[in-house]
C-alpha cells in the first residue's frame, strides 16, 4: 500500500477494523461471554493506545482498558468447559481480581487443554488451550505500554508479576546442562504441553523483562527482574536468529527496533546483540524473497503471519532515524539496515493485498478474522505496538 496515498484513508480503516474488533469480539459493546485470544488482544491493546496517542480519542483509552479487564476475567479465569473454576491462580474472587496474572493467562483457543493421561497429538495441540510463552510476553508489552501511556503503576506491576511466573514455568535447567525452554505448558503452569522450545522465545523474554524495567523505573529505582534477566540472557543463542518463518521474521524485525530503544535509554548494554540481530534479519529476508510467498491466491495466504511481517518491515524506517545516537552513518550496523530498508516495499505490497476488501472475503481471512483484522490496523498504524512509551 503506497504510504504516499495512504493518509487520511488508511486511519479511517484502522478505525473501522478496530471498532469492528470491539463489536465482533463482546468488547464494545460489552457482552457475558466475549471472545478473547491472548495473542490478538494484546495487539488491539496497543493499536487502541497507538489511537489515542494520535487522536487523543477518550474511547480508544477506555476499549484499551477494557479489553484488559474482559482478558483477566476470561483469560484469567478457568474455561467453563473444565471442571476447574475461578481464577486459574486459585486465589479467592478478591485476591484473584487484584492479582490477575499472578499465574499466567490462557491462550484462548477453541478446545480445553490436553488431559495428562492423554497421548500429545501434534495437529490437534495447535486447537488445544493451555499457555504460550511468546504470548504472555506480547501481553507484557501491552501492560508496559499501557503502564507507560496511562502514568498507571499497576499495569508495570502487572507485567511484572507476569514475568516472574511466567519465567519459573517456562525456565527450566537441563540434564545436559545450562538453562532451556518450554514452548507450551498447561493452563495451571503444572506440566509441560509442548517441551520444545521456540526459536526466538529467549530473545523475546530478553528484550520483554529489559522493556518492563525501563518502564518501571517511572515508578521507582527498577531492578525487579534482575535475576530474571540474568537467566534469560544466558539462554540466548545469538547464532540461532535466522528464520524463513514470516511471522518469525516480523518478530525478528521488531526485535530488532525494540532492542535499538533500550540501547538509545541505556536499559540494554550490549551493542553485539543489535547487530546480531540486524544480521540475522537481512539474512532471513534474503531467504523469504527466493520464495515468492506473494505471488500466491489470497485463498492460499494466511494474511496474519504475512501482516506480523509487515509490521516489523515498518519497524526499520523509525530504526533508520535512530541510528544516528547509536553509530556513525558508515559503520556496520548502518549498512545492515540499508540493505533491510530494500525490504520494505514488501510491507507496501502486503498490505495492499489485504486492504482490498475482495481478499478479505476469502475464506483464509473469515477463518481468522479477528487476529488478521488487527494484525492489519498493527501494520497500517504500527506506532502504538513499535514505539516503546
Amino acid at each position: 500500500m503506497d504510504r504516499n496515498v495512504v493518509g487520511t484513508e488508511a486511519n479511517k480503516l484502522v478505525s473501522q477494523l478496530m471498532l469492528s474488533f470491539a463489536r465482533d469480539t463482546g468488547l464494545d459493546p460489552p457482552q457475558d461471554r466475549p471472545r478473547r485470544y491472548l495473542w490478538t488482544d494484546a495487539f488491539a491493546v496497543c493499536n487502541y493506545l497507538g489511537d489515542h496517542h494520535m487522536s487523543r480519542s477518550a474511547q480508544a483509552l477506555e476499549l484499551a482498558e477494557r479489553l484488559i479487564g474482559q482478558v483477566y476475567c476470561t483469560l484469567g479465569r478457568h474455561r467453563e468447559d473444565d471442571r476447574r473454576e475461578g481464577w486459574i491462580s486459585g486465589l479467592s474472587e478478591d485476591s484473584g481480581g487484584e492479582h490477575p496474572t499472578v499465574r499466567g493467562l490462557r491462550i484462548g483457543k477453541q478446545l480445553n487443554e490436553r488431559l495428562p493421561h492423554e497421548l500429545p497429538d501434534p495437529h490437534l495441540e495447535w486447537e488445544q488451550d493451555g499457555q504460550y510463552y511468546h504470548y504472555l510476553t506480547k501481553w507484557m508489552h501491552a501492560l508496559a505500554q499501557t503502564g507507560r501511556m496511562m502514568h498507571k503503576r499497576k499495569y508495570i506491576e502487572q507485567a511484572i508479576e507476569l514475568a516472574r511466573v511466567a519465567h519459573r514455568a517456562f525456565v527450566y535447567a537441563s540434564p545436559f546442562g545450562g538453562l532451556r525452554m518450554y514452548w507450551k505448558m498447561s493452563i495451571d503452569l503444572s506440566r509441560p504441553l509442548v517441551t520444545s522450545m521456540g526459536q526466538h522465545d529467549p530473545l523475546d523474554g530478553y528484550l520483554t523483562y529489559l522493556e518492563i524495567e525501563d518502564a518501571s523505573r517511572a515508578f521507582g529505582p527498577g531492578g525487579a527482574l534482575d535475576e530474571e534477566i540474568m537467566e534469560m540472557k544466558a539462554v540466548l543463542d545469538q547464532s540461532y536468529f535466522v528464520t524463513d518463518d514470516p511471522l518469525g521474521i516480523g518478530g525478528l524485525l521488531s526485535d530488532t527496533y525494540r532492542a535499538a530503544q533500550l540501547l538509545e535509554r541505556g536499559t540494554l548494554d550490549d551493542d553485539a546483540l543489535l547487530e546480531s540481530l540486524a544480521r540475522a534479519s537481512v539474512v532471513s529476508l534474503e531467504a523469504l524473497a527466493q520464495g515468492h510467498m506473494l505471488d500466491y491466491p489470497a485463498e492460499a495466504r494466511l494474511a496474519f503471519r504475512e501482516l506480523g511481517l509487515s509490521v516489523g518491515l515498518r519497524s526499520i524506517g523509525p530504526l533508520q532515524a535512530s541510528l544516528e545516537t547509536l553509530e556513525g552513518k558508515d559503520g556496520r550496523l548502518a549498512e545492515m539496515i540499508d540493505t533491510l530498508s530494500q525490504y520494505v516495499p514488501l510491507a507496501d505490497q502486503i498490505e495492499s493485498t489485504w486492504v482490498g476488501k475482495g481478499n478479505r472475503e476469502s475464506c483464509t481471512w473469515v477463518d481468522h478474522k479477528d487476529i488478521n483484522a488487527v494484525m492489519l490496523a498493527t501494520s497500517l498504524e504500527p506506532n502504538g505496538f513499535l514505539i516503546l512509551g
